[in-house]
């Protein structure tokens, strides 16, 4: 992958959690929920890729 693309990538991520969590603040959800529910997906995503 070409280090420009790479560094698109990163900028695409940082910028979309930063959206996230503006999201969730401005809907009044407490930022506890949006951490447990990223670690459910996590560990989902953990079990749906695991073999065995």
């Amino acid at each position: 992958m070409p280090l420009p693309h790479f560094l698109l990538l990163i900028l695409f991520v940082i910028v979309l959690a930063g959206l996230t969590i503006w999201a969730f603040a401005a809907s009044g959800v407490p930022m506890a929920m949006l951490g447990l529910m990223v670690l459910v997906a996590a560990g989902v995503a953990r079990m749906m890729a695991r073999v065995e």
